[in-house]
């Protein structure tokens, strides 16, 4: 069973930066593309970034340019560098795994809390 921790969440000023880490264990990272969502009080959750084995990057609009995602293959994790923090960046982040063996199956770790004010 696939297990996901986050970690990295925190308060922030606006304009400041904060490191997400997450933590994959119970099958073969290198088969699972991996993703951040965040979810606002009150919207849908939404895609932050999601990051292929190889290393393919697809970012949400609104992230493009302060937010970067990279992985480690050797240490089956996952990261996200939020840089240049906005308040409406606040939200509870979810690192998500996913990988299609027929149908599509997504496991979500518990979430971290990022608050972006002053």
């Amino acid at each position: 069973q696939v297990q996901l921790v986050e970690s990295g969440g925190g308060l922030v000023q606006p304009g400041g930066s904060l490191r997400l880490s997450c933590a994959f264990s119970g099958s073969i990272f290198r088969l699972y593309v991996m993703g951040w969502y965040r979810q606002a009080p009150g919207k849908e959750r939404e895609l932050v970034a999601a990051i292929t084995s190889g290393g393919s990057i697809n970012y949400a609009e609104s992230v493009k340019g302060r937010f970067t995602s990279s992985r480690d293959n050797a240490k089956n994790a996952v990261y996200l560098q939020m840089n240049s923090l906005k308040p409406e960046d606040t939200a509870v982040y979810y690192c998500n795994a996913a990988v299609k063996v027929g149908v599509r199956v997504d496991y979500w770790g518990q979430g971290t809390q990022v608050t972006v004010s002053s």
